[in-house]
């Protein structure tokens, strides 16, 4: 990873991030147990004090929440250092989280399971924390996502090695989102799989935006960037449905991936004209309906950022970028169509039929008592519905300004107010250029240009196989077989004796082999071996990863003399398992519910063996009131009055359904 004390600008915003989460995290501890207090006491002065408490807590929230909106629309910094006159793109930021240590948890489980002596393991746990501290600062290039990518699949070895699905370990996983700041903690390693997606795909988006938007190279790393980030939250989407954090429910994602697809469809039009728009019929025709697609997705992504529940917690200044570049994109449209009514009049030598196709594909409808090889024929219609277009399209720069204007974020980039500015001055230069005399004559409504597209642009699905890696902990034997989900018998000590040659057994499977067609009545079942055995050593040398012909010629090199096989025997795992799930709270639309904050995390005895327990984000409706210390993001509501069911995203799930 980068060095996690390099001052630049990335790693300033980061380590703001992490302390604005601190923050966070003390103003909710403060207001839930003010909110615990205001529950349990009947005292009126006393209630009066608190809920003066609370009012100053959530004024403190809400400032610390637009601080970290401030860091989600600080764009300038991940854009490229390059002079560029372009739009900002939006990256997203990586996930904070808390350290983690595995030595104590790992070390137990595999004494306590695989019954080996677990100071062998300490090189590869090491590896392990160390490749965990190296995903908190990723490099913005390949190399980063690679190597998140690999922590990824890692974190898919230690899940079936070390996560039983029965109980925990005691390995307490802490993360905060991204928009909101607060943390969600919980033992189970799919919380950390999750929040290391979003990061891959947090990653994509800022490589992005760091691409030089002025060489066609650029922007077609940066449409695949966009893509790519796309993909990955996709497939967030898709394989944890019910993760406990805003910045990663399927609602939030849906709105992510259409904002990440839509600045892929903008560089697309950028690469389009990057080599300059040509004041030609056609060429005109083809960039109007390019530029109006993109003002079609962007007003769609500023609609699903207008809806609940993404509305409440999605940054304010990015649902206003959004509205602001579909009014500029849709005033470009407008802009490029009146260039072609105003700029070019049919010649005698100009193919007509063609001329009036492209044209008729531009709208649904055309105005009332107007035909479209008519406009291309009649001078006077030309400049009327030309100069209609004009005025929309001034209308929809003048928007987008009042917009930008209006938000205290966007009104401090100052790339952003030049493009806008200069867009809107070339439509009115244009505008003034037309004859103006009869304007009070024209009562023509500019129609609605449609979009259209020859450029497809879609998720790409992360490629998870192209970065090979390397179990850690392939020492414990194949995973097929020492798995956290399998049951063994201690290993078993066999002395052998040869009979005649004979072992009286039959080897068969891959690795590790296991013993077959036992002879009850030879030296070896009289030892104790018994059908089915896994032979684990032969001779005090590992043989786990050994197959059937190798085994054996260990077992003849040995010849006549005694030797000793370690073997193991398989046990019956009927355990039932334990699913108690993590999920939003009914009526809680707002916020979700978060652990037991109140105990202090890092002080937790990984040591001693505790009776089975509730996950710390399992509750529902019944044990509610009783969770006095779990925190809550919504403000107190004195009474226990029910509330009602809804479905939305964030219904309440049934407590024993599974968390993923």
């Amino acid at each position: 990873g980068c060095n996690p004390l390099a001052e630049t600008g990335r790693s300033k915003l980061q380590n703001q991030r992490a302390i604005l989460n601190q923050q966070i995290l003390r103003a909710v501890r403060m207001r839930a147990g003010a909110e615990n207090l205001l529950r349990a006491t009947t005292n009126n002065k006393v209630r009066e004090q608190v809920l003066l408490e609370l009012s100053f807590v959530n004024s403190d929230l809400q400032i610390l929440k637009e601080e970290l909106e401030g860091l989600n629309i600080s764009v300038e910094v991940y854009q490229n250092a390059e002079e560029a006159f372009s739009i900002p793109l939006v990256p997203l930021g990586l996930k904070e989280t808390k350290d983690v240590d595995f030595t104590l948890p790992l070390k137990d489980f595999i004494l306590e399971h695989y019954s080996e002596d677990s100071s062998e393991y300490e090189d590869e746990i090491a590896d392990l924390m160390d490749l965990r501290q190296a995903c908190r600062t990723p490099s913005r290039d390949e190399a980063g996502i690679e190597m998140l990518i690999s922590y990824f699949l890692q974190l898919g070895y230690v899940e079936n090695r070390f996560f039983p699905p029965t109980r925990h370990i005691g390995v307490l996983f802490t993360w905060y989102d991204s928009f909101t700041g607060v943390p969600v903690c919980q033992q189970n390693l799919l919380l950390e799989k999750a929040s290391i997606l979003f990061n891959i795909g947090a990653l994509y988006t800022q490589i992005g935006t760091r691409c030089n938007r002025q060489t066609q190279a650029g922007l077609e790393n940066a449409v695949d960037a966009f893509q790519k980030a796309a993909g990955v939250l996709s497939y967030l989407k898709e394989t944890f449905t019910h993760t406990p954090s805003y910045d990663m429910s399927p609602a939030m994602l849906n709105v992510l991936v259409k904002m990440m697809l839509a600045q892929a469809r903008e560089c697309v039009f950028e690469q389009i004209g990057l080599s300059g728009i040509r004041n030609e019929f056609f060429t005109l025709v083809k960039m109007t309906q390019e530029v109006a697609k993109v003002g079609e997705v962007y007003m769609l992504v500023n609609t699903a950022m207008n809806q609940e529940p993404v509305k409440e917690n999605i940054p304010y200044s990015w649902s206003k970028l959004a509205q602001i570049k579909s009014d500029h994109y849709k005033a470009l449209a407008h802009y490029f169509l009146a260039t072609i009514l105003c700029d070019h009049e049919l010649q005698p030598g100009d193919d007509k039929d063609q001329q009036e196709k492209a044209l008729s594909q531009l709208y649904e409808s055309v105005p009332e008592g107007l035909m479209v090889l008519a406009v291309l024929k009649d001078k006077v219609q030309r400049k009327q519905l030309g100069k209609a277009h004009l005025r929309k399209a001034i209308v929809y720069h003048e928007e987008a300004l009042r917009v930008c204007g209006l938000c205290k974020k966007l009104r401090n980039i100052e790339v952003l107010q030049e493009v806008l500015t200069a867009a809107h001055k070339r439509s009115l230069l244009k505008y003034a250029q037309q004859e103006t005399e009869d304007d009070f004559l024209s009562l023509i409504q500019a129609p609605d240009i449609l979009p259209k597209t020859e450029h497809k642009i879609e998720t790409i699905a992360p490629q998870f196989s192209k970065v090979k890696v390397k179990d850690f902990f392939h020492k414990l034997g194949p995973l097929t077989v020492f798995s956290a989900k399998q049951r063994w018998t201690a290993p078993r000590t066999i002395r052998l004796h040869h009979e005649a040659g004979e072992l009286g057994f039959s080897l068969k499977g891959g690795s590790p082999v296991q013993v077959y067609c036992l002879d009850p009545v030879c030296s070896a079942a009289s030892a104790g071996l018994k059908e089915g055995d896994y032979i684990v050593s032969v001779g005090g040398m590992d043989c786990k990863w050994l197959g059937v012909n190798e085994v054996l010629e260990k077992l003849k090199s040995v010849g006549k003399q005694p030797m000793e096989l370690d073997v193991i025997s398989c046990q019956d795992t009927a355990a039932s398992l334990h699913s108690k799930s993590a999920t939003y709270s009914m009526g809680m639309q707002k916020t979700y519910s978060l652990i037991c904050l109140a105990m202090d995390e890092d002080k937790i005895d990984q040591t001693k063996k505790a009776p089975l327990k509730l996950p710390f984000l399992s509750w529902g409706t019944k044990n509610r009131q009783k969770a006095a210390s779990t925190l809550c993001l919504p403000s107190a509501v004195a009474g226990s009055s029910q509330i009602k069911k809804k479905l939305s995203p964030f219904t309440l799930l049934n407590t024993e359904s599974s968390l993923y």
